[in-house]
């Protein structure tokens, strides 16, 4: 059993909203720094990157502790930029806890909604935190009004600000035996109907079973608890501090026995210790010397440190148990997703989506390779860029979010690596679908030794679904080795369909094929799956998809006839444009590819005064003549000759 309670805590907020100042001040006021860090000045003990602290933003999630009342917090603070989103999403699989940080001022922003509904989905129970209360223009009320009635949900304020807006402000919290308090909290807990009746009978309850109760209400997801602060000046942050161990001590996610379980959430490489495996542990306990196999590779390697990150340092810690986390040394086979062990079973909810792709081009030519091996590394750290080679055309390709990310990426080859790169101009990513139902086969015995059959179904599946592969195949026609080959071979083949771009929403069946037991290699079905794959989309046909964005727009009234005929010529649609003193709002969704310069269109054409909030909503189907068919990278399957030859490694 483990000595304390312990609770993973992620600080999300959208960009500015003063996430890593709130986290700087919950380590100085649990006594961890001396003295709190600046983010501007550059001095934040979790952002320690030469690229963060130049540029005053967090890219990279990085983790401290701290201990409070008895409990020790694993404080995970994350990047508030939409372009690295994807480190938020690798980091809530394994959070106990939330806290949402939504600026006062500038109110509900884009990524704010995103990550509400991201921690909604995921099941983790969280806290909003109203921040920045001492400046001009906030307005708490209005903040959780409009999350109330955005999202439908139960929130709760737990405090009472003062002087709002000003510098002299502050907040008192609520007592919990108040009885205005009790009739508030109680009009929106769930399931507690023995609470209830004592409440009805006594006419009150006392401060420790709200306390209890609201702990239940908390932890379960039923109520969301509302604190206020001002990160700047350290107002409301020992409340903070004292309120998590207080109402999220008895939650947790862990095993209630001790079989090892844990997942890798974050791949990391220090020049000292080298490559560095981020694990959380839900169940079992890790010791240095400790021996794990790799899930996805089969290979059994040996821990050879278990240190603790805090900030930029990391100290050996010897042992890694329950409800923790920690960086394993000496594993070098692991990757993000794995699974240590037992599956926790947890699902993390998608929040990132990389909508455009870049070539990587090195300074100097004979750079290349080691340029690819630094989009290597780079690439297990965020796999997000699913770094591509094609080593015909000596390309290198990424997917990635924006354009700061792009910046990003090349200080930090710079920083890192010593290279100087550059990068195309973005490509929007289109997909294909089937169009139709078909049958792919491929019958591959010669030129013998070989010998592989396989028939596949290849059928549209839903929008949004992704691949579903499944086999209907007996193992006397094709045993479950082979067929496991086939299952692992199909996303790679899928990767490039008729237009080169990668095939989504469809169901790939196994419904037939053969094995020879004397002529049929290991590699057989490697080789011949790719060539099946592609005579089902061949005979199937495929639909161009591109990828859609949800905007909001806020602007003058007298802009409304100029956006509605803008979002009309990006091949849009729209909402009725809700009107409100002198200005309006418009929902509309429109491709990606029609409005990447438009809010630099729309700031112009508003004098800097309009408001255009973008999230990216999914894919939908797009006429051919209006999209873009992608050049092929590597030897198409179709081609059949060649492709066999290429992978008997026998063309010239």
């Amino acid at each position: 059993m483990e000595s304390k309670a312990i609770i993973n805590l992620g600080l999300v907020a959208h960009v500015d909203a003063g996430k890593t100042t709130v986290t700087e001040q919950l380590l100085y006021r649990g006594g961890v720094l001396r003295q709190a860090g600046s983010v501007d000045g550059g001095t934040a003990q979790t952002d320690f990157l030469p690229v963060e602290r130049q540029r005053g933003i967090s890219v990279m999630a990085s983790s401290a502790m701290l201990e409070v009342d008895g409990v020790q917090l694993n404080i995970i603070d994350t990047p508030g930029h939409v372009d690295f989103s994807g480190e938020v999403e690798r980091v809530l699989s394994i959070l106990d806890c939330a806290i949402l940080i939504v600026s006062a001022v500038e109110g509900v922003q884009a990524q704010t909604e995103v990550l509400f509904e991201a921690l909604q989905r995921a099941g983790i129970p969280f806290i909003v935190l109203v921040n920045k209360i001492d400046r001009a223009g906030s307005d708490t009320s209005g903040v959780v009004q409009r999350l109330a009635q955005q999202y439908e949900c139960r929130l709760l304020p737990m405090q009472r600000v003062t002087a709002e807006g000003e510098n002299a402000c502050g907040i008192q919290p609520l007592p919990l035996d108040d009885s205005a308090f009790q009739e508030q909290a109680l009009d929106l807990v769930q399931g507690e109907d023995e609470l209830l009746e004592r409440y009805l009978e006594q006419g009150a309850l006392s401060a420790q079973d709200m306390l209890h109760a609201l702990a239940r209400q908390f932890t379960g997801g039923h109520v969301i608890p509302v604190l206020y602060c001002c990160a700047a000046k350290g107002i409301g942050i020992d409340e903070l501090l004292h309120f998590i161990p207080a109402y999220y001590k008895q939650h947790g996610r862990n095993r209630d026995d001790d079989q090892l379980s844990a997942v890798v959430y974050k791949i990391s490489h220090d020049k000292t210790m080298g490559k560095l495996t981020h694990v959380r542990l839900f169940g079992g306990c890790l010791h240095n010397r400790d021996s794990l196999e790799s899930p996805s590779e089969n290979k059994i390697e040996k821990i050879s440190q278990i240190r603790r990150c805090l900030g930029a340092r990391t100290v050996d810690i010897g042992q890694v148990s329950r409800g923790d986390i920690a960086a394993l040394c000496g594993l070098s086979s692991f990757h993000i997703g794995d699974v240590l062990g037992a599956d926790p079973g947890i699902d993390a909810a998608q929040i990132a989506t990389p909508l455009l792709t870049v070539q990587a081009l090195p300074e100097q030519p004979d750079q290349l390779q080691a340029l690819l091996h630094a989009l290597q590394e780079l690439s297990e750290e965020d796999p997000l860029l699913d770094l591509e080679f094609a080593p015909e055309e000596r390309e290198l390709h990424i997917k990635i979010m924006g354009s700061i990310q792009l910046e990003i990426l090349q200080a930090l080859l710079a920083q890192r690596y010593g290279l100087s790169a550059s990068f195309s101009p973005p490509t929007v990513i289109y997909k294909e679908t089937p169009a139709s139902t078909a049958e792919g086969f491929e019958s591959y015995t010669m030129p013998k030794p070989c010998w592989a059959v396989i028939r596949l179904l290849i059928e549209p599946g839903p929008r949004g679904s992704g691949l579903v592969y499944r086999s209907q195949t007996p193992p006397k026609e094709i045993p479950y080795r082979y067929q496991h080959h086939i299952e692992t071979t199909v996303p790679r083949a899928l990767k490039q369909g008729m237009y080169n771009w990668e095939v989504t929403d469809l169901r790939v069946t196994l419904i037939g094929g053969g094995y020879h037991h004397v002529h049929t290699h290991p590699m057989d079905f490697f080789l011949a799956t790719p060539m099946a794959v592609m005579d089902g989309l061949r005979n199937a046909g495929t639909l161009l998809l591109e990828p859609m964005l949800a905007l909001r727009i806020s602007a003058q009234e007298e802009l409304v006839s100029r956006v509605i005929g803008d979002i009309l010529a990006m091949r849009g649609s729209f909402d009725t444009p809700v009107m409100h003193d002198g200005s309006f709002t418009l929902e509309a969704r429109v491709p990606l590819a029609t409005c990447m310069d438009y809010s630099v269109r729309l700031a112009s054409m508003s004098g800097g005064r309009a408001q255009m909030f973008t999230r990216f909503c999914g894919y939908e189907e797009c006429p051919l003549e209006l999209g873009k068919v992608a050049k092929r990278r590597g030897v198409n399957p179709l081609d059949r000759s060649k492709w066999i030859l290429q992978q008997r490694n026998a063309l010239a």
